[in-house]
């Protein structure tokens, strides 16, 4: 990752055009907090872009607060006086300058090896939590997404339901640790008409969607232990992948069924043709409306394409991957992010 990426960040400078050019005043007034880690290539695709709008940026990687990094938020006399935040043998941030904030991909507290009892721990993790929670509330910025809206828009028993109520089709679903409500399910559509998914995966425990198979179906009991996402199975003619910035939409359709493993295109998506594609006007208002109700300003939904030309929502994670996406049609997804930050970075200096 470059170096704008460290806690000093850099303000580079370079030519811009049109609407995104910002002005050098802008530029030195504005400052764009990008919540991350070293290890996101999104983000450091995002700051080449941003470097070349001529805007400073800084990554906060969480996982150095509380040790590294300190926060000094003070009221004096009924006022906030000051929001700081501190790297350890480093210059400091003053949030008062930050115009816009990336909430990208907002890493977990490590706390020191010396707090070694876990009630200590669990103390100190949740005042750090209420510390930095209560930090993006005060901030008055231009958010990509906030955090209150990003976590509640990734829940997908909640997101399923908006994206119904915004016109887009759903697949039937059952989430549920209820073994006899499986059962019923299976029976309804069988199992070769079933997948079934996990809410959310690590680099420890990832899982794939899967079409429920024989084994399976002997340890359906095993439900009751954590509920688990069943849904009709969709056919594909192929998948697509719909990136939100703004009011700006990139879809692209992924040729899954052309790969070994036609359940989840994230398996074999090295080897599927992706390539844009063009969305049906009455689709693309569905997904505006759905950003519109979740309050997102950045989205990447899943849908799939059925061979009878039905549109259907999977999905959407509001802080989804893209690269693949731009790597095989061109499509300058990063430009529109690091665009859409400093442009509403700047008006909201400017107010």
């Amino acid at each position: 990752m470059s170096s704008t990426t460290s806690w000093r960040g850099t303000a580079g400078r370079g030519e811009a055009s049109g609407r995104a050019a910002l002005s050098e005043r802008a530029a030195r007034a504005c400052l764009i907090l990008i919540v991350s880690s070293e290890r996101d290539e999104h983000a450091a695709a995002v700051a080449t872009e941003l470097r070349r709008l001529g805007v400073e940026q800084r990554l906060l990687d969480l996982a150095q607060f509380p040790e590294r990094i300190g926060l000094v938020l003070s009221y004096e006399g009924g006022a906030r006086t000051s929001v700081l935040l501190r790297g350890v043998g480093e210059d400091e941030i003053d949030l008062a300058r930050v115009g816009a904030v990336w909430y990208r991909r907002p890493q977990p507290f490590v706390l020191a090896p010396e707090l070694s009892r876990p009630s200590h721990r669990t103390f100190a993790y949740n005042e750090s939590h209420e510390a930095i929670a209560g930090l993006w509330q005060v901030l008055d910025v231009f958010w990509m997404n906030h955090p209150t809206r990003d976590e509640v828009a990734a829940r997908k028993a909640h997101q399923l339901g908006v994206a119904a109520a915004s016109g887009l089709a759903i697949p039937a679903t059952l989430i549920t640790n209820d073994p006899s409500e499986v059962r019923r399910f299976l029976a309804q559509r069988g199992p070769d008409g079933t997948i079934y998914k996990a809410f959310s995966a690590t680099e420890q425990e990832w899982r794939e969607t899967r079409l429920v198979r024989d084994e399976e179906l002997a340890v359906l009991d095993q439900v009751r232990h954590a509920p688990v996402i069943f849904q009709e199975y969709v056919p594909a003619r192929f998948d697509l992948r719909v990136t939100i910035v703004g009011d700006e939409v990139f879809a692209a359709a992924i040729h899954s069924q052309d790969t070994e493993y036609a359940f989840d295109f994230r398996i074999d998506m090295h080897r599927a043709r992706i390539e844009r594609h063009e969305l049906p006007t009455e689709v693309a208002a569905g997904l505006a409306e759905l950003m519109r109700q979740l309050g997102l300003v950045y989205g990447a939904i899943d849908m799939r394409l059925t061979p009878d030309g039905r549109y259907v929502f999977l999905e959407i994670n509001p802080a989804g991957q893209w690269l693949f996406v731009e790597a095989r049609t061109g499509q300058p997804i990063s430009a529109a992010v690091a665009r859409t930050l400093a442009n509403h970075a700047e008006h909201r200096k400017r107010s």
